[in-house]
């Protein structure tokens, strides 16, 4: 049957915070109420025919196993659950200058190296340039391919005739198709020119890697329909003053989204960091009060870091300013160390912060934040070789958490001896297990000798 034009490209409007659409313009997003939000978009005419595939059982479709290929890079690898899938897209978003093209050019070098043909398609950079920090990166190798380029129909031409396994794309928002309205970084340019290089991966099982900028709210610059388009959206963080790094995945079709990958930045390029505990306790003094130790996991990763507390009177008013912790849940446990433990830090300043630059969202290091502030605030000072773990409830009581049985083998690997946490905890070798019901009863017990 001949395929037919079923209409003609229309316009609409979408909101680049949440993609809702709207038929004519309004000043608020009727989906997330964003104000100003909404951007015109033209949707191109769409063929109508017979469907190109048959519906069936579920059963009899074939299992099809997902052969990875592998970085070279023990971190990203383990991130991406043992290395990039062909036929997928990935996006790695970032701040600028935070290391997103050095992580680039190090796992294509590393790929090139291992016999699979890269190409890196970059706008923002000659390739003299990308040369130079190829070289200083000692990434050279003659399977990896470069080419500045910033139009779509050029691009898809390269990747024709070079017929890459690995496919980057440095930036997405640099790229711009003539036959589209918007300049580039617009949100038609960036939607449409994402979704073909999606198809383009697919049609070649090319893996295929898109390098996306972030806004100062640290959300993906561009139309948030970028990260449904693509199969895992990767997230590079820290601080480019302080030398971790941190990589995420917020989205992974082909794996966990749980698990962290940590680099240090160093003059030649970013180093792996396979024992992070050490790194993050390398520092900490003890004997002094407002430290405490907790050990939280990262996807299958037990980690031990350093939870740090400052408590300062003053008379006018109180702030809580929260680093690497949840800024509501510091608030809340002053509430229940207040209401249960007798703390009161109503008329002082609370700062708390997981020392390093790591951001800890689970629950499991509220015992260690509270125990970081009582020490604080009556200048006490936890006993020696002391985890904590667990999490703190509304009525004061100290609840079990996922993976115990890792979080203490992590301590009695790193040299403590003692553990005070929830009584479901079970002891190790050389670790001691001081079990409690109650967050008084838990700093009771952290901090005698």
């Amino acid at each position: 049957m001949t395929t037919k034009i079923s209409r003609v490209p229309r316009a609409t409007f979408r909101c680049v915070e949440c993609g809702d659409a709207s038929p004519q313009w309004r000043g608020r997003c009727g989906g997330c109420g964003a104000w100003g939000s909404l951007v015109e978009v033209v949707v191109p005419a769409r063929p109508q025919g017979d469907p190109a595939s048959v519906a069936r059982p579920i059963g009899e479709v074939p299992a099809a196993g997902v052969a990875r290929c592998a970085t070279g890079i023990d971190e990203l690898d383990r991130v991406l659950g043992g290395g990039l899938t062909p036929g997928s897209a990935t996006l790695l978003g970032g701040e600028p200058g935070i290391g997103k093209s050095t992580l680039l050019l190090q796992t294509l070098g590393h790929l090139a190296a291992g016999g699979h043909r890269c190409l890196l398609v970059g706008a923002e950079e000659s390739p003299e340039q990308v040369r130079h920090r190829a070289e200083r990166l000692g990434v050279v190798h003659q399977d990896l391919w470069l080419v500045a380029e910033s139009s779509l129909p050029h691009v898809v031409a390269h990747v024709e005739a070079v017929r890459p396994t690995v496919l980057a794309i440095d930036s997405v928002q640099t790229l711009v198709d003539p036959d589209l309205p918007g300049a580039p970084g617009s949100v038609t340019q960036i939607r449409e020119c994402a979704s073909r290089l999606t198809r383009l991966a697919r049609e070649h099982a090319t893996a295929t890697v898109l390098v996306g900028h972030v806004t100062k709210d640290g959300s993906l610059a561009g139309p948030r329909q970028l990260e449904h388009v693509v199969d895992t959206v990767c997230s590079f963080e820290g601080d480019r003053h302080h030398g971790l790094r941190f990589l995420r995945t917020r989205k992974h079709r082909f794996g966990s989204t749980r698990e962290v990958g940590i680099f240090e930045m160093t003059e030649s390029g970013l180093v792996p960091v396979p024992d992070a505990s050490a790194l993050f306790l390398a520092d900490r003094r003890d004997g002094g009060p407002g430290s405490a130790v907790a050990a939280t996991v990262e996807g299958a990763r037990p980690l031990l870091v350093e939870v740090q507390a400052l408590v300062a009177p003053r008379d006018d008013g109180a702030r809580r300013v929260a680093a690497g912790v949840d800024a509501n849940r510091l608030s809340m446990l002053l509430a229940v160390l207040e209401r249960h433990a007798g703390i009161d830090t109503r008329r002082s300043d609370v700062y708390a912060s997981v020392a390093g630059g790591l951001r800890v969202a689970e629950p499991g290091v509220d015992l260690a934040v509270a125990a970081a502030v009582a020490g604080v605030a009556d200048d006490r000072v936890l006993a020696p070789r002391t985890v904590l773990i667990g999490e703190v409830g509304l009525g004061g009581e100290v609840r079990g958490v996922a993976h115990t049985a890792l979080r203490v083998a992590e301590s009695a690997r790193m040299g403590f001896t003692r553990v005070v946490g929830p009584r479901s905890l079970v002891a190790g070798p050389g670790v001691e297990v001081v079990g409690v019901d109650h967050v008084a009863e838990a700093l009771a017990a952290a901090f005698t000798p």
